[in-house]
């Protein structure tokens, strides 16, 4: 397992990343996996013996059950440099202040979270969604005082956009108060529009990028082709959205054929794909069995060769919103962080 430095942070994370999305299985979450305390250990023991070192959850998940489970599941590991990321903001009760960004809201959670989790501090908290009606520094101001306190460590950003990612920042240089480290997107061979904005903000910013939902919800993963339904479309789950099909599935075709070549899933070349992107630190993974887990954990030590990345970025090529200036991310003799260069080929 490799491990990458967290923005301009100290801490190294692991490339890939648990997710939890699956603990508990409640509500709405039912439809993307339902693993029980049992199968969450199994899964959390897996993952650290390959050398996962990051836990992703979110006190919306399953309603808080998600994070039970892992406090449950990790008992005395989380002494073994086990880190733990969460999130707030959705609404996660009936009340008016049951959602948002408020200083009430975000204390309140982070507590309920720590509660839960079984631990004394949380060691990556993002903002899980922006908030349009609290003022920026009000929750800036109070991730302030949750680092001061020592209940949080670092604090990063999820689904924002790019000048939702610069106001924050800007906000944080100017009062010296706790800095995101980090944004947590959705980015894919199918969904390559983080690359128009958020990429490179992250390059020139310093922050660690965690992608979420790497393989499409199971779509970049090669079980599925054209003409036939998938578990999340059957189970009525409709995220992350797929704007164009016919697109998707010339891009399972490549990796298909890409991985058959190679000995190796389809979802392994998508998620090996995604590691060699500028900025990214980790993939956020999620599994309903250790099958699967095992299978996206090979994903760690593959290397695709220059030849096999030129033909995913010719078949997944984002439209150009911007032909004549928009920063493509390519690179002749690696692939990392500090490749950014201006691609003129449209021209």
């Amino acid at each position: 397992m490799e491990y990458r430095t967290l923005g301009r942070s100290g801490l190294k994370v692991s490339t890939l990343t648990l997710g939890t999305m699956t603990f508990g299985g409640s509500g709405p979450f039912a439809a993307v996996g339902n693993s029980d305390l049992a199968e969450a250990s199994r899964i959390i023991d897996t993952c650290i013996d390959a050398g996962i070192n990051l836990i992703d959850t979110a006190n919306v998940y399953s309603n808080g059950l998600s994070e039970e489970i892992i406090g449950e599941a990790l008992g005395g590991k989380r002494k073994n440099d086990v880190l733990i990321a969460s999130k707030a903001r959705m609404r996660i009760g009936k009340g008016p202040n049951d959602e948002g960004l408020s200083r009430h809201h975000l204390i309140r959670e982070c507590e309920k979270s720590l509660k839960r989790l079984r631990t004394d501090v949380i060691d990556i908290y993002f903002l899980h969604e922006w908030d349009g009606a609290t003022p920026l520094e009000e929750t800036i101001a109070a991730l302030d005082t949750l680092v001061a306190q020592g209940k949080i460590r670092y604090v990063g950003c999820s689904n924002y956009s790019g000048w939702q990612v610069m106001k924050a920042l800007g906000i944080s240089d100017s009062q010296h108060q706790p800095r995101f480290v980090t944004q947590q997107i959705h980015y894919t061979l199918e969904a390559r529009e983080a690359e128009y904005e958020l990429l490179p903000i992250s390059v020139d910013q310093g922050l660690g990028v965690l992608v979420w939902s790497p393989l499409a919800g199971g779509l970049m993963s090669g079980k599925y082709r054209r003409d036939s339904p998938t578990a999340r479309q059957i189970g009525g789950w409709s995220e992350p959205p797929i704007r164009d099909e016919d697109r998707l599935w010339r891009i399972v075709d490549v990796l298909v054929d890409i991985g058959a070549t190679r000995g190796v899933s389809a979802a392994q070349v998508a998620l090996a794909w995604l590691l060699g992107r500028p900025a990214v630190s980790s993939l956020v993974i999620g599994a309903r069995n250790e099958a699967q887990l095992k299978d996206n954990l090979a994903a760690a030590s593959l290397t695709l060769s220059f030849d096999e990345r030129q033909r995913l970025d010719a078949v997944s090529r984002p439209p150009e919103l911007y032909p004549y200036w928009h920063q493509q991310f390519t690179a002749k003799d690696r692939f990392g962080p500090a490749d950014l260069v201006m691609d003129r080929s449209v021209i």
